[in-house]
C-alpha cells in the first residue's frame, strides 16, 4: 500500500442526506469513517434540493399573505418580488445549515475527502489517485435532474431545478414540464411571485403517485390560483422563439413561454464511478439491495436516490443510519417503505403516508374503509383560510393503513400521520387521544372519531 492509500472501518462515496447520516452514525458507534464528496458535504437536499425549494416556497407564501392582507383587516400593499433578496435569504439559510454540518462532522473526527470518488475494487475509492479502503463501504452517490431524450437543457430558456434555484428574475411566464412533486412545487412558487405557469403532464392526474382524492383537490385549488395544467397531454417538443419558447404537446395544443423547466423526475448517479466493473447487481441505473440494503458484493451497501423507490432526503437519511448500525452488528429492523412520510409543499400542501385508496383495494379488496374529514369544519383552518381535508384508508376491523391529507400547512400533520400508520393504530385508539383546540391536529382526531364510528363534525 502506498503512503497515499488508507484504511478504514466504513468508507462513504458521498456526503448527501445518507451518506454524512451513515458516516455520523458509523462515527458515533465508534468506527473510524472515511466520507467522500466530489462538491459540498448535505448533496443536493442542502444545496439544490429542499431546502432552496422550501426557502422559496415560503417567501411565496409571504408573498400571498402579503397580497391577501386585506381579508385579515390588515392594510398592507405587495409591491413585488425583489429576487436578489430572495436568493440572499435562501442562500443564507443554506450557508448556516451547510456550516452546522460542517462542524458536526469535524467532531466527530471523520475524515473528509473532496473529489469524485470512483471504485477500484469491490470495497476500494480511488480520488485524484489515493485510493480509501474500507471494511465496509457504503454507496449514496444520490441523484441528478433528468430530461427526455432529445431534449437539450441549455440552461437559459430551457431549465431544470438545478438553474431554477438560481434565477435572478421571475419569469414572465413559465411553462412546467412535469406535474409531478418538483413540476407542482415550483409552478406554485412562480405563481405566488406573479408568473403565468402552465403545468404539462403526461399521465393523467397532478400527483399521480398520491391518492387521486388529493389529486383533484389539488386541481380544484390550482384552477383557483390560476395555476393552468394539462393532464394526459405527453410532450412533443419544445422551439425556441424570439421571446422564449413554443411548447408542442399531443393534442396539437401549443404553448408560448419565456421558460421551459423541465422538471420529469431524477435519475441515479451512478455511471461512470466503477460500479459495474466491480460486479455491482443494477437495473436502469439503479444499485439493487435487499431489504437490509446490502447489495449482491460483500460489504458493498447501498442508500439513498440510487436504490429503486422514494427520491425523499429522510428516506436516504434513515436509510443511512439504518446500514451504519446493521455494519455495527445491532441488527435495526428493516425500513418499511410505506411507512416514509411524503410531503409536497405547494399551496395548498399534500402529506400522506401508507397505502392510497387504490392501492389498499388492491390488497384488501372491498374489504377496507374509508373517510374524508373536510377542514372547513376544522376552527384553526378557517383562521389560517385554507380549505382541504384529512382522507383515513382502514383495513375493515383492521389498523389506519393510509393517510391523505391536503390543505395550508398541512406537513406539520404527517408526523402524527406516520405514528398511527407505523404503530398500525386502530381508529379508535387515536380517537381517544385528546388534541388541542384549536389546532389543526384537531383534524386528525376528527376523522379518527368518524372512521371509529363515532363521528362529530362530519355528516
Amino acid at each position: 500500500m502506498s503512503e497515499r492509500d488508507a484504511e478504514f472501518d466504513v468508507v462513504v462515496l458521498g456526503g448527501g442526506s445518507g451518506g454524512y447520516a451513515a458516516a455520523l452514525r458509523a462515527a458515533l458507534l465508534g468506527r473510524s469513517v472515511a466520507l467522500i464528496e466530489k462538491d459540498k458535504l448535505g448533496g443536493t437536499c442542502l444545496h439544490r434540493g429542499c431546502i432552496p425549494t422550501k426557502a422559496l416556497l415560503h417567501a411565496a407564501e409571504v408573498a400571498d399573505t402579503a397580497r391577501e392582507a386585506a381579508q385579515f383587516g390588515v392594510k398592507a400593499d405587495f409591491v413585488g418580488i425583489d429576487m436578489a433578496g430572495v436568493n440572499a435569504y435562501k442562500d443564507g439559510v443554506i450557508s448556516k445549515m451547510y456550516k452546522g454540518l460542517q462542524g458536526l462532522i469535524k467532531s466527530r473526527k471523520i475524515t473528509v475527502v473532496t473529489g469524485s470518488g470512483r471504485l477500484v475494487a469491490p470495497t476500494t475509492v480511488e480520488v485524484d489517485g489515493a485510493r480509501y479502503t474500507g471494511r465496509d463501504l457504503i454507496l449514496a452517490t444520490g441523484s441528478y435532474a433528468r430530461s427526455l431524450p432529445g431534449l437539450d437543457i441549455d440552461g437559459e430558456r430551457v431549465i431544470t431545478s438545478d438553474q431554477a434555484l438560481f434565477l435572478d428574475r421571475v419569469p414572465s411566464s413559465a411553462v412546467v414540464l412535469g406535474g409531478g412533486v418538483i413540476g407542482v412545487e415550483f409552478a406554485s412558487v412562480w405563481r405566488s411571485f406573479g408568473a403565468d405557469v402552465t403545468i404539462v403532464e403526461a399521465l393523467p392526474r397532478l400527483v399521480a403517485a398520491e391518492d387521486e382524492a388529493v389529486s383533484k383537490g389539488l386541481e380544484r385549488q390550482f384552477r383557483k390560483r390560476g395555476i393552468g395544467f394539462k393532464v394526459g397531454k405527453p410532450f412533443e417538443k419544445v422551439e425556441r422563439t424570439e421571446g422564449g419558447v413554443r411548447v408542442s404537446i399531443a393534442g396539437g395544443d401549443r404553448i408560448e413561454a419565456e421558460l421551459l423547466l423541465v422538471a420529469v423526475g431524477r435519475g441515479p448517479t451512478t455511471a461512470n464511478l466503477g460500479y459495474e466493473e466491480q460486479g455491482i447487481a443494477m437495473e436502469r441505473g439503479f444499485v439493487l439491495t435487499d431489504e437490509r440494503l446490502r447489495t449482491n458484493v460483500p460489504h458493498v451497501y447501498a442508500v439513498g436516490d440510487i436504490v429503486p423507490g422514494l427520491q425523499l432526503a429522510h428516506r436516504g437519511f434513515q436509510q443511512g443510519i439504518f446500514v451504519a448500525e446493521e455494519i455495527a452488528g445491532l441488527n435495526p429492523p428493516v425500513i418499511d417503505e410505506l411507512g416514509i412520510p411524503r410531503v409536497t409543499y405547494c399551496e395548498p400542501e399534500i402529506a400522506s403516508v401508507g397505502l392510497t385508496e387504490a392501492r389498499a383495494r388492491e390488497k384488501y379488496g372491498d374489504k377496507i374503509e374509508t373517510v374524508t374529514y373536510d377542514l372547513t369544519g376544522n376552527g384553526k383552518s378557517a383562521i389560517l383560510r385554507t380549505s382541504g381535508f384529512v382522507k383515513l384508508v382502514r383495513a375493515v376491523d383492521g389498523p389506519v393503513v393510509g393517510v391523505h391529507i391536503l390543505g395550508a400547512r398541512v406537513s406539520e400533520l404527517v408526523g402524527e400521520a406516520q405514528l398511527i400508520y407505523n404503530w398500525e393504530a386502530f381508529p379508535a385508539e387515536v380517537a381517544q387521544l385528546i388534541h388541542a383546540h384549536p389546532t389543526q391536529t384537531e383534524a386528525m382526531g376528527e376523522a379518527h372519531l368518524a372512521l371509529a364510528g363515532k363521528p362529530l363534525h362530519v355528516h
